[in-house]
């Protein structure tokens, strides 16, 4: 009787200790994934009065990709671009040369292009016709493997998130902190709007939305878009054959993804309207804020157009 009471006082002793470890493990996960890290000197020292944000640009550029240094840097930008914690970094980035400006749009943008091209290459592989019933269960192995890189195109949702959300805050502080206006002469303001809008009309593809330009004569009365007629009833391509299961996981993560896109870029559009609409009225708004390179997804004309909805408050 002795041994079995001390082996069950072990026992509860053993099961006390591991609950206890797995429970400060746990938390402590729980610090290190969630918690912000600050990529700056302190404040008032030499290095924050000469260059705060070569920390932060340090770790974006040259951190090894997906490790958690550039989790936690991506989330630092995304906090100092989104939000009013660290007014005295996000000045910095406005710096006369407006190289510091250049390097922090840069490393925003790289992923989303990543993003993009992803999702291009996916969508090449789903543009065969399926519109009949029988070719959608006939599916080869080619369509299979098109919709696993679809798949993975999402894998890194939330830094594409933080990458859109800093680029497109950064963007919208830029008409009222740059004070030497190198957003505008260094073409990242129109580098921003066109990156998102090509992944913006990439996501809505994998949605299954059309994404073929509508040309003057099929606007129709109170703005409807009459589609033209194809006599040989074939329907648009990637925009009808990719996007099917409405539930899905893809769609979710699409649909997700659209909308931070389209949050973003109405940030965007809302601080600059009054300059939009100046450079659509005048016939410029392509040469503004559209770059002048062949998109990676879409063309200009797509964008431009795309780019008007969001001026009408219509793109949804």
């Amino acid at each position: 009787m002795s041994g079995f009471i001390a082996e069950q006082i072990v026992f509860y002793i053993g099961s006390t200790a591991v609950s206890l470890c797995w429970e400060l493990c746990h938390h402590l996960h729980q610090v290190l994934h969630t918690k912000r890290c600050i990529f700056a000197p302190s404040k008032g020292s030499a290095a924050a009065e000469t260059n705060p944000s070569e920390p932060l640009l340090a770790a974006l550029e040259e951190s090894t990709p997906r490790s958690l240094l550039q989790y936690l840097a991506y989330l630092d930008l995304c906090m100092v671009c989104d939000s009013n914690a660290d007014l005295w970094r996000r000045a910095a980035f406005f710096e006369e040369s407006g190289e510091t400006y250049k390097r922090v749009i840069a490393v925003c943008l790289r992923p989303v292009e990543d993003l993009t091209s992803k999702l291009a290459d996916g969508l090449e592989g789903s543009s065969v016709d399926k519109s009949d019933q029988l070719s959608h269960q006939l599916r080869s192995p080619t369509d299979t493997r098109s919709d696993a890189k679809l798949h993975e195109a999402f894998s890194d949702f939330q830094l594409y998130v933080w990458c859109i959300r800093a680029a497109a805050s950064l963007t919208a502080r830029s008409h009222k902190d740059d004070r030497f206006g190198v957003a505008q002469l260094a073409g990242c303001n129109a580098s921003v709007v066109s990156t998102l809008l090509s992944c913006l009309i990439a996501v809505e593809a994998c949605m299954g939305k059309k994404t073929n330009l509508q040309a003057p004569h099929l606007m129709g009365a109170a703005n409807i878009k009459w589609a033209p007629l194809n006599n040989s009833g074939r329907r648009d391509g990637p925009s009808v054959t990719v996007g099917k299961k409405r539930g899905g996981p893809l769609h979710a993560k699409a649909y997700a993804m659209a909308d931070v896109l389209r949050t973003s870029l109405y940030i965007i559009v809302s601080e600059f309207h009054s300059e939009m609409i100046g450079s659509a009225k005048t016939g410029i708004l392509d040469k503004d804020w559209i770059v002048t390179s062949k998109p990676l997804y879409s063309t200009r004309d797509i964008l431009v157009q795309k780019l008007g909805l969001f001026l009408d408050y219509r793109a949804c």
